[in-house]
C-alpha cells in the first residue's frame, strides 16, 4: 500500500522539494545571484534554528536571547582572521594581561573562600569585598591600556586584531564563545522560573551587544570590522582566472555574474556540510536514550526527577549545546557578510525570526526547525519584493503622483511583518505544533 501524503515519509520530503522549487522559481524570476543568496541565509538560519530547537524543543528552555549567542559567534571571525595590529599590542597588551591576571586570581580566590570557608556570613562578605577589590584593582590596569590601544589610527585599527588564522576556524571558535557565555549565564539563572530564566536571557543578550558596541579596542565597536578573510576565492581572482573564463565561455554565462554565482554556491556548499553534520548529530541525540530523557525533562520535570535524574545538570548540558550551534551560525553570518557590524544584532531579526522558525516549522523536530529556518526567512526575504508589486498592481489604474499609491508603495516593505503575523496565525490554527511537528510515541 502506497504511504498517504501526509505521513512523514512523503511529507518532509515534499516540503523541501517544495522549497527547493521556490528557490528555483527566484532564480527564474529574478536572478540566480538572488536565489543563492537567499539559499545561503536559509542554511544559516536552519542551523540557528536548530540551536533554539535543542534549547525550547529538547528541554522546554525559554530562550530569548539568541541575539547574544549570534554575536558571540560572529565575534569570534574578528578574533580569529584578523591580523594582529602589533602597534595596538605593544601600546597596551602588557595592561591589559596585568588586568585579566587580577580577574584570575580574584576568580580564584572567591573558589577558594567559598570552597574552605565554613561561616556563611564571612564567605559572602569575603566574595564581595574580593569582587569589589579586584575590580577596581583590575581598572588601574585597564582603562590606560584600553586608552593606548584606541589611540592608534583609529580611523583603520584602534584594536587588537586578531590571530590573523583562517576564518573557517572562526566557525568552532564561535561555538565556543557562545557555549562558555552559555554555562556562565546558566549557572546563575537555570534555577530561576522559566519566565525569569527568558527575562534574564533576553537582559544579558542586550549586555553582550552594548559591551561589543562599545568596547572599541576588542572589535571597533559601532565603527565596525570590514574586510574579513574569505574561505572562498574572490570575484575578481575568478574573472581573471583562465580556466574560469573558459569554463563561463562554455556555459555561455557572463565572467561578472558567473563569478558571484561560483563564489554563492562555494559558500553553500561550505554552509550545506555544516547543516547535515549538526543536523546528524542532532538526529543521534535526540533518538537516544539521552534525547527521550530530555523529552521526559521536558514534559515532567519533577517526575523526572523523582526518578533520580540531575534536572539542573541536564538543562545545563542543553542549554550550553544549543548556544554553540548558534554561535556556529553567528560565526558562518560573519562570514558570508564579510564585517561584523556589531549595530546590525537585533532582536527582531536574531530573536523574534528565529523563535517563528522554530515555531512554524515545528518544535521538538530538528527536520521541522531546518524547513522553519528555510521558509521563514525565504518569506521575509521576498515579502517585500511581492508586496511592492501587489501595491503596484491594485494601484495600477491611479496616477503616479496619486497620494494613496505613494503611501501604498512606500509601505511595501512592511509586508514582511503582516506576512510573518498571517502565517503564525495559519499555522497555529491549523497545524499548533508546527508544519512538519514532533513525532509522538518514540
Amino acid at each position: 500500500m502506497m504511504p498517504k501524503l501526509r505521513s512523514p515519509v512523503l511529507r518532509t520530503p515534499s516540503l523541501f522539494a517544495g522549497m527547493a522549487v521556490l528557490l528555483i522559481a527566484v532564480g527564474v524570476g529574478q536572478s540566480w545571484v538572488v536565489s543563492l543568496s537567499i539559499l545561503n541565509l536559509c542554511l544559516i538560519s536552519a542551523i540557528m534554528a536548530l540551536g533554539l530547537n535543542m534549547q525550547w524543543g529538547y528541554a522546554g528552555l525559554l530562550n530569548v536571547g539568541v541575539m547574544g549567542f549570534a554575536a558571540l559567534g560572529g565575534l569570534a571571525g574578528v578574533l580569529i582572521s584578523q591580523s594582529p595590529v602589533t602597534e595596538a599590542w605593544a601600546a597596551g597588551g602588557a595592561g591589559l594581561g596585568i588586568a585579566l591576571a587580577v580577574v584570575v586570581a580574584a576568580a580564584a580566590l572567591i573558589v577558594l573562600l567559598r570552597r574552605f570557608v565554613r561561616r556563611r556570613s564571612l564567605r559572602t562578605a569575603g566574595t564581595a569585598l574580593v569582587i569589589v577589590a579586584g575590580f577596581f584593582i583590575a581598572r588601574i590596569f585597564f582603562d590606560p591600556a584600553v586608552d593606548e590601544i584606541e589611540r592608534i589610527d583609529s580611523s583603520t585599527t584602534g584594536y587588537l586584531g586578531g590571530a590573523g588564522l583562517p576564518i573557517v576556524l572562526s566557525w568552532a571558535v564561535g561555538g565556543l564563545l557562545a557555549a562558555g557565555a552559555a554555562w556562565l549565564i546558566g549557572k546563575v539563572a537555570l534555577g530561576l522560573r522559566s519566565d525569569y530564566f527568558a527575562i534574564a536571557t533576553l537582559g544579558i543578550a542586550e549586555i553582550v551587544i552594548t559591551v561589543i558596541k562599545n568596547e572599541d579596542w576588542l572589535s571597533r565597536g559601532v565603527k565596525n570590522v570590514t574586510g574579513l578573510d574569505r574561505p572562498v576565492p574572490y570575484e575578481i581572482d575568478l574573472q581573471q582566472s583562465p580556466w574560469f573564463l573558459d569554463l563561463v565561455q562554455w556555459l555561455g554565462a557572463d565572467p561578472t555574474t558567473g563569478s558571484s554565482i561560483f563564489v554563492k554556491l562555494c559558500y553553500a556548499v561550505l554552509f550545506a556540510l555544516v547543516l547535515i553534520a549538526i543536523v546528524w548529530l542532532a538526529e543521534r541525540a535526540l533518538n537516544s536514550p539521552w534525547g527521550r530523557m530530555m523529552r521526559a525533562i521536558r514534559d515532567n520535570e519533577h517526575a523526572a526527577a523523582a526518578m533520580g535524574k540531575d534536572v539542573t545538570r541536564r538543562h545545563m548540558q542543553i542549554f550550553v549545546l544549543g548556544a554553540a550551534v548558534m554561535g556556529i551560525a553567528g560565526a558562518m553570518l560573519t562570514t558570508l557578510d564579510g564585517q561584523f557590524t556589531p549595530g546590525s544584532y537585533q532582536p527582531l531579526r536574531f530573536t523574534f525570526l528565529v523563535w517563528v522558525m522554530v515555531i512554524v516549522g515545528g518544535s521538538g523536530n530538528n527536520w521541522g526547525a531546518v524547513f522553519g529556518g528555510f521558509l521563514v526567512w525565504f518569506v521575509w526575504v521576498e515579502a517585500e519584493p511581492a508586496g511592492f508589486w501587489l501595491m503596484d498592481a491594485i494601484t495600477a489604474g491611479l496616477p503616479e503622483d496619486n497620494p494613496l499609491r505613494s503611501h501604498l508603495l512606500d509601505s511595501a516593505a512592511y509586508m514582511r511583518l503582516i506576512v510573518m503575523g498571517l502565517i503564525l496565525l495559519v499555522v497555529m490554527r491549523f497545524s499548533p505544533r508546527g508544519i512538519i511537528p514532533e513525532r509522538r510515541g518514540r
